[in-house]
């Protein structure tokens, strides 16, 4: 799963500077990308829409490995720290 996520990614913010972690939650698998702050947006997307699909596919590959995980955009900081971005999943879609 991580291999698929980090190659989705590195190829719509065009960096190689992409952490994938996984933490298991129960029932649940977090997925959290780790990304500096000036590429965060361009997997976004406007209005999420990137990130949205992104769960899709995502969310797609997981139900056959018979895996319910969510995905959770963090961005870095200059200085390395993280802040979870404006579009995070919750495991609860709309």
């Amino acid at each position: 799963m991580q291999d698929l996520i980090k190659f989705l990614v590195k190829e719509l913010a065009d960096t190689d500077d992409v952490d994938i972690k996984e933490v298991d939650k129960g029932g649940f698998t977090d997925i959290e990308i780790y990304m500096d702050k000036d590429e965060v947006g361009k997997v976004i997307g406007k209005q999420g829409r990137i990130a949205k699909a992104l769960r899709t596919i995502v969310k797609a590959a997981a139900a056959k490995q018979h895996i319910r995980c969510n995905i959770i955009i963090k961005e870095r900081g200059k200085g390395g720290e993280v802040d979870e971005a404006a579009d995070t999943f919750d495991g609860v879609e709309d």
